[in-house]
């Protein structure tokens, strides 16, 4: 059995990362922007001039975040808080998982093809900002 595996293009991927930059500079917050394709890797990545170092990581661990468990990172947020049912879950992959806003995944036709990740400000302008990218494969 063939079949074929739909994806983020590295067009895509560019093409989401200069419309966060656009959402960035107009909320003023310096951050990076990272893309995974369908398999959960790095396709593009950016850090802007004046973003915080902490930030490229959790950028990137943002995007894997959200493609892995086909979910935006905010909604987890609220699935890993003591009590609830993915209580320690963020503990997974490797200390990897973030489960806070600005992890967003890309989806075609319903199945899941990548996601885009924004760390530099805070949580709702990391939101704003991923929102503004994946506009972009809208």
């Amino acid at each position: 059995m063939s079949f074929l595996i739909a994806t983020i293009l590295l067009s895509d991927a560019q093409q989401m990362i200069e419309r966060s930059i656009a959402a960035a500079r107009a909320l003023d917050v310096p951050c990076s922007i990272a893309v995974v394709d369908s398999s959960g890797h790095l396709l593009s990545f950016v850090r802007q001039d004046g973003a915080m170092a902490g930030s490229a990581e959790l950028a990137v661990d943002k995007a894997f975040t959200a493609y892995i468990f086909n979910n935006r990172t905010d909604t987890l947020g609220a699935l890993t808080q003591p009590g609830a049912e993915l209580y320690g879950i963020q503990h997974s992959h490797g200390g990897r998982v973030v489960a806070f806003g600005g992890g967003i995944p890309i989806r075609y036709e319903g199945r899941t093809i990548g996601a885009i990740g924004v760390s530099g400000g805070t949580v709702a302008e990391d939101i704003a900002i991923a929102q503004a990218g994946s506009a972009a494969c809208s």
